[in-house]
């Protein structure tokens, strides 16, 4: 089973690299059709579980604890497999 947890900053939030590939995009030409960037991350866990109700609630336990600063960030969590 595996576990793809999605952290992107928090609506609200100054995403400055965003605001830089934003910046970027559009010296390269694409102005027309980049409306706004927003950079995340992308964090894949192989688990050691086969109940996904179980997998799901620890890796919750881990986003909360390590993998997001739920402060400014948050998460989505699709287990596969």
């Amino acid at each position: 089973m595996k576990a793809i947890v999605n952290v992107a900053l928090k609506q609200g939030v100054l995403d400055d690299q965003g605001k830089a590939t934003h910046h970027a995009l559009d010296t390269l030409g694409f102005k027309q059709i980049v409306k706004d960037v927003r950079i995340g991350k992308q964090i894949i866990i192989e688990l050691n579980s086969s109940n996904e109700e179980e997998a799901r609630a620890e890796v919750t336990n881990m986003c909360e604890k390590l993998l997001a600063n739920t402060v400014i960030e948050d998460y989505d969590i699709e287990i596969v497999g």
